[in-house]
């Protein structure tokens, strides 16, 4: 690892983008006291820009300072691991994915991946996601305002169908390499999602009950995988050589 000033400056900002967006967006689920933030939406993206290091620092620690800030102290050990390992995974195999593989193979994944992504997003979004939910929008410094919401099924059928069009013609029509990221992406998310049952069972006592916060996890995969991608390649554009996502320079 060789990180010069420029990456260090790119690991703080994204440091700070990692706990605000983790922070300043929930969903609180009634029916099993969980929620639902947009954090990997930065850790993804960040991931995809800078690569495995400055994503996995961004991913753990932004992660860890939002928990702390809060109020989950016992989550945040945890956080800095599972997420950190999340951002470095992430960014790893998004590069290491970009030579080697036949057109004809990256459409293959593409399809794959855009079917994946649509599944994942019907089921969770009907099954857990669906129905009055109470939404959060605020920091713990300026204060936060809720809000009751009514989303109905038809939303998340809807969002299926066009995050598998969005991924297909992405793949198809811009470039081939977005199944790969999407399967990266998927495969960061599944150590994510894993990790927290894990240290929920085994480190925080929580037992058999650590099953209800995996549909909610899995949706912020989810999430995440579907602004990400888009995102990360609008800003390589525009930042230019320093970022290599999907093949930009």
């Amino acid at each position: 690892m060789n990180l010069g000033r420029k990456d260090l400056a790119a690991m703080a900002v994204s440091t700070a983008l990692v706990a605000a967006a983790t922070m300043v967006f929930s969903v609180f689920i009634p029916s099993t006291r969980g929620f639902f933030n947009v954090g990997e939406i930065m850790v993804y993206t960040t991931a995809l820009l800078m690569g495995p290091w400055v994503g996995g620092f961004a991913g753990g620690v932004g992660s860890m300072v939002a928990d702390l800030s809060l109020g989950y102290f016992a989550f945040a050990p945890g956080t800095l691991v599972i997420k950190g390992l999340e951002g470095f995974i992430v960014g790893y195999l998004a590069r290491l994915g970009s030579t080697g593989v036949s057109k004809t193979q990256w459409r293959a994944l593409t399809g794959v991946g855009g079917v994946i992504v649509a599944a994942v997003v019907w089921w969770i979004g009907t099954s857990y996601y669906s129905g009055e939910m109470e939404l959060t929008i605020g920091l713990p410094v300026t204060g936060y305002s809720s809000t009751t919401i009514n989303v109905p099924s038809i939303f998340w059928m809807s969002l299926a169908v066009l995050a598998f069009l969005l991924i297909l013609v992405g793949g198809l029509a811009v470039d081939p390499r977005v199944g790969w990221t999407a399967l990266a992406v998927l495969i960061g998310g599944l150590e994510m999602v894993t990790g927290y049952f894990l240290y929920e069972y085994f480190v925080l006592g929580i037992g058999i009950a650590a099953l209800a916060e995996i549909p909610f996890n899995m949706a912020q995969v989810t999430v995440g995988l579907i602004v990400a991608i888009p995102l990360s390649r609008g800003v390589a554009k525009v930042i230019g050589s320093r970022a290599r996502v999907m093949g930009v320079r």
